[in-house]
């Protein structure tokens, strides 16, 4: 019933998406593990990851649009759920490690044998098992985003105060896990990973698994999100987005629904961040950065915001020009980045998948009025 209502929800466009992500997930490790490295068609390693990192910040900013698209809530604190996910992520690849590690310590990470630590903090144990780890991947984000958004939205604090208190919560985590006994590695975070679920995380093939694991997280955090937005729920929050005193004067409890899809989203963001980490090797504290989270909604804006698939869109392709523009012009990206997003503030409000929607819908109605000009010409007399 479930599977069959998540493929009710879907158009002409998502099915497009979910088609060509399908299509990705198979050809992209097929390409870089069976076609020979000389040939025209062989997709690198180093292009795998870097494909494989987008998919991660495409997630998150579908977390992002959820909540900001649907629902009105501009969260510029995303970032810090992203990196919980990741941490939990990083702690239970630290714990492979074993004795392979720099002072070969088979319990402690090397940062806590040059600490000095004795003996391994109580919030570490269980990490040495996947299934713990990729539960607080999940618990983390989400336990935190629940208390905040509990706290937050009963007292309806809402616009721009809301916004820069999310802002305030992710500076806040940064600062603390800047810290060396946080036991969160400081300011040079996690790294040295070696395995993952018993497969060298260096590897071809470890490196195309994971790849296809973002594509396929992708694919069914979109569906989810579809199937929220496009419910009785999804009209709620809408409702919610564009006239929210309204909505709680005819009845609902404004506050649960923010909540929940509040919730939602973080989790998803905690993915995103797990499966960011093996992908790039590090896990510190600068993903915590204030600036980290605008960016992301700056991919939202730029795909076009409330559409889940130009959220997608928006992420992947700001980042492959980033990508880019720091090995070609370096020292203008910055500029390149904001005027981009002053430029979609402006000009395109729907971003770029609203500008091809314009375009589209142009394009179907000048066949209309062709017809409609050649059907009012006068009939030649007989």
């Amino acid at each position: 019933m479930m599977t069959s209502f998540l493929f009710r929800t879907l158009d002409a466009r998502a099915g497009i998406f979910i088609g060509l992500m399908l299509a990705a997930i198979i050809l992209v490790p097929a390409l870089n593990l069976l076609v020979p490295e000389g040939s025209t068609f062989h997709v690198p390693t180093y292009a795998v990851t870097l494909m494989g990192k987008y998919l991660t910040y495409a997630l998150l900013a579908l977390s992002v649009d959820l909540v900001w698209g649907y629902c009105g809530i501009l969260s510029l604190g995303h970032g810090a759920f992203f990196a919980l996910g990741g941490y939990a992520m990083g702690m239970y690849l630290m714990r492979q490690i074993g004795t392979r590690g720099v002072y070969g310590d088979p319990i402690l990470p090397d940062f806590m044998v040059f600490l000095n630590w004795k003996e391994l903090p109580w919030y570490w144990y269980g990490f040495d098992m996947f299934p713990f780890a990729a539960l607080i991947v999940l618990l983390a984000p989400g336990i935190l985003a629940f208390v905040f958004g509990w706290f937050a939205f009963r007292s309806r604090v809402t616009g721009v105060y809301l916004s820069i208190i999310t802002q305030a919560l992710t500076y806040a985590l940064l600062l603390a896990f800047f810290r060396n006994d946080m036991g969160f590695g400081g300011n040079n975070g996690l790294t040295d990973f070696k395995d993952i679920l018993g497969f060298d995380i260096q590897a071809g093939t470890t490196r195309a698994g994971l790849f296809a694991a973002s594509g396929l997280a992708l694919v069914v955090c979109f569906l989810i999100c579809r199937a929220v937005t496009r419910s009785k729920l999804g009209k709620v929050l809408v409702a919610v987005r564009d006239a929210e005193s309204r909505t709680r004067f005819l009845g609902y409890r404004v506050e649960h629904y923010k909540l929940f899809v509040w919730t939602l989203s973080a989790m998803m963001a905690g993915i995103a961040g797990a499966l960011y980490v093996p992908q790039v090797g590090i896990i510190n504290p600068g993903e915590f950065a204030p600036a980290n989270s605008i960016e992301v909604v700056i991919w939202v804006a730029v795909g076009g915001r409330g559409t889940l698939v130009g959220a997608v869109l928006g992420a992947i392709l700001v980042n492959f020009s980033k990508t880019w523009f720091t090995a070609a012009l370096p020292e203008i990206w910055l500029f390149a980045l904001g005027g981009l997003f002053v430029v979609v503030t402006l000009f395109l409000p729907k971003g770029l998948l609203g500008l091809m929607d314009k375009g589209w819908s142009a394009l179907r109605r000048r066949p209309a009025k062709d017809t409609a000009a050649h059907g009012a010409e006068p009939q030649p007399a007989e």
